[in-house]
């Protein structure tokens, strides 16, 4: 009998040529596919595998999940004209549901892989497919019979693929680096890349790669490459619907769909945890998670994060009202985890900052993301799998922007707000060619314009439904980016229940104050977890993720900035303005303040531009202005 499993986390690459026989030179253009998967053979250190057709050719490796001795990719499947071989990266948390209808329309499976599940699917379905997946994934599948390419991504973009147009060429991967293997394909920046950088990021407009001519496919899409050339379309949009049922109904509809999207992703046959901060979104995943397994006799393992000094330099702040490791002590004690706290150090963080650009072939949210990856690194040691509490804040209104007017007003991005310190760092005559203000301006308009509102809607709850849409648009985005290139640069599969698209489309269409009852940051999802903590923890208010206040951390950032700025060959001199970097180092800052979401302040201002320095001088990026 076949058990009903879950699939694998990996990456994969490929290209897709329809004016050129790719079989004439077979082993070459599988040399060259191989070449660019190896460039992200860190998502999927398992096996590997290659596929070459008429017309396209894939690469693929494998980190092995569910059913590790089979479930090879690429995987080939035989349909009336000849055959269909996908390339896939996620996990399908319905894939025994999907199964057992495919069988029951006479479809057969051989492995217990969900990618064999979503190949069935994409022969019987088609374009209609990703529809009928629930999950995180992205894929790509060599149609034969079709004489095309399809591409597809989650609906929120929880696992990645980049694409660009070398020569006319398709070319695709899980990360961007695995792009520059193909011939053609440069690190180049020009205005947009740069408005990106220095207006935007670490944040990232949906759909773009940064580099000149490299796109993201965007969340919620898939893409058709063939003779008629590339497409890209929706299938999946947030969509704005009445709520007329009760409070009472909404937290039993949140509960319900909460129980069933952790059970749903804890099936795994390697070792499985959780990540523990002791707020209430990862307390709420834990003690599900914890529940479950206890019923089969076992003990969940989970994981903390906290750096060196902070009980003797954290100091409390509106976005950081106090520090997680007594709370996830004590929420670990009442679940009876086994519990680890993970620390980091000054050098070791700092030293981060340069794989965590690697990583993300980008600079990101600084030692946020560097200190994630030294911890994904040491739960690599013991598991492969990890639940997170990531997206609660955006879906439930946890963010204090959805609660303080002053910090949104429809001008500025609520987690960015002034340019004027971002624009100061640039030189004079770069700020005037770039317009980052325009830039900013032009991207937060168009995603207001998408916003889908109801008809007659009151301002504030139009107002509630814009600022909803933009986090999940944008800040969920950066967030769920940061999750997947950190985790995945260990081998380590990170799944984020919370992003259900169930869950996430019924609570979009909640008032504002069913959501937030009484103003109650993220009230409706403390209700909906009744009984599962004490009141104690429920009520916790909102810390986030972790951060060093160690001075120490500032002093080394200090000092290695101050080296780049001395060396007048270090890449970053072309576009930094000296006198405004210098004045950085020569600043006491005030870590309650931050230039992006919660936790970027000063210090990750400093390290943000290290990391820029880092990215162009490791990625050799051509400036084309």
């Amino acid at each position: 009998m076949v058990r009903k499993g879950f699939g694998l986390m990996c990456g994969f690459a490929g290209f897709s040529d329809f004016d050129e026989n790719l079989l004439d030179e077979k082993y070459l253009w599988m040399a060259l596919a191989r070449r660019m998967a190896r460039r992200v053979s860190h998502r999927g250190p398992d096996s590997q595998g290659a596929h070459v057709s008429a017309h396209c050719a894939l690469a693929h490796m494998r980190l092995a999940v569910i059913d590790p001795q089979n479930g090879q990719q690429p995987m080939t499947a035989r349909q009336e004209g000849g055959e269909c071989t996908i390339a896939y990266n996620g996990e399908l948390y319905n894939a025994p549901e999907l199964r057992a209808d495919l069988e029951s329309r006479g479809y057969r499976f051989y492995t217990d892989c969900d990618t064999e599940v979503v190949l069935n699917a994409y022969l019987c379905y088609g374009e209609s497919c990703p529809e009928k997946l629930n999950g995180i994934f992205a894929f790509a599948v060599d149609d034969v019979p079709r004489g095309r390419v399809f591409l597809c991504r989650d609906r929120f973009g929880v696992k990645p693929l980049f694409y660009t147009f070398p020569n006319g060429r398709l070319a695709f991967c899980s990360e961007i680096k695995g792009l520059f293997e193909h011939p053609g394909v440069n690190p180049s920046i020009g205005r947009e890349g740069l408005c990106e950088v220095f207006g935007l990021g670490p944040a990232r407009t949906p759909g773009c790669g940064v580099f000149q001519g490299i796109h993201e496919l965007k969340p919620g899409h898939f893409a058709l490459f063939d003779r008629e050339g590339f497409r890209e379309r929706p299938y999946f949009e947030l969509a704005a619907a009445p709520y007329g049922g009760t409070y009472e109904e909404a937290v039993e509809t949140v509960r319900e769909l909460l129980l069933d999207a952790v059970a749903r992703q804890m099936i795994s046959d390697v070792p499985l945890c959780t990540f523990l901060s002791g707020g209430l979104d990862s307390s709420v995943v834990t003690a599900i998670a914890a529940q479950r397994l206890k019923e089969r006799g076992r003990a969940l393992s989970t994981y903390s994060f906290e750096f060196e000094g902070n009980e003797d330099y954290f100091t409390p702040s509106a976005f950081q009202p106090d520090r997680d490791q007594a709370w996830a002590e004590k929420v670990s004690g009442l679940l009876g985890t086994e519990h680890r706290t993970l620390l980091c150090g000054n050098e070791q963080l700092a030293d981060s900052l340069f794989e965590g650009v690697i990583a993300k072939d980008l600079p990101g949210m600084a030692d946020v993301d560097g200190s994630l990856l030294h911890f994904c690194h040491q739960v690599k040691e013991r598991h492969v799998v990890a639940l997170c509490g990531e997206c609660a804040d955006e879906i439930f209104g946890g963010y204090p922007w959805f609660h303080r007017r002053e910090m949104y007003d429809g001008t500025r991005f609520p987690w960015s707000g002034d340019l004027a310190l971002r624009q100061s760092l640039l030189k004079p005559e770069l700020r005037e060619v770039l317009g980052l203000e325009d830039y900013v301006a032009a991207r937060l308009e168009e995603t207001r314009k998408a916003v889908p509102h109801l008809p007659g809607e009151d301002p504030e709850q139009a107002r509630a439904r814009e600022l909803a849409y933009l986090n999940l648009r944008w800040f969920m985005a950066t967030l769920l980016d940061r999750k997947d290139r950190c985790s995945m640069y260990s081998g380590l599969e990170v799944r984020v229940p919370y992003c259900d698209h169930r869950i996430v489309q019924f609570v979009y269409n909640l008032p504002w104050e069913i959501k937030c009852p009484g103003g109650v940051a993220k009230g409706l999802l403390r209700d909906a977890a009744k009984g599962l903590l004490p009141d104690q923890v429920l009520l916790r208010k909102k810390s986030p993720y972790p951060k060093t206040h160690n001075p120490g951390y500032e002093a080394i950032l200090k000092q290695r900035l101050a080296y780049i700025l001395r060396d007048s060959l270090q890449p970053i001199h072309k576009i930094l303005s000296e006198e405004a970097a210098k004045g950085l180092l020569d600043q006491s800052f005030d870590y309650g303040k931050p230039w992006f979401g919660q936790l970027m302040a000063g210090p990750q201002l400093l390290a943000y531009l290290i990391q820029i320095n880092y990215w162009m001088l490791h990625y050799n990026i051509y400036i084309d202005l």
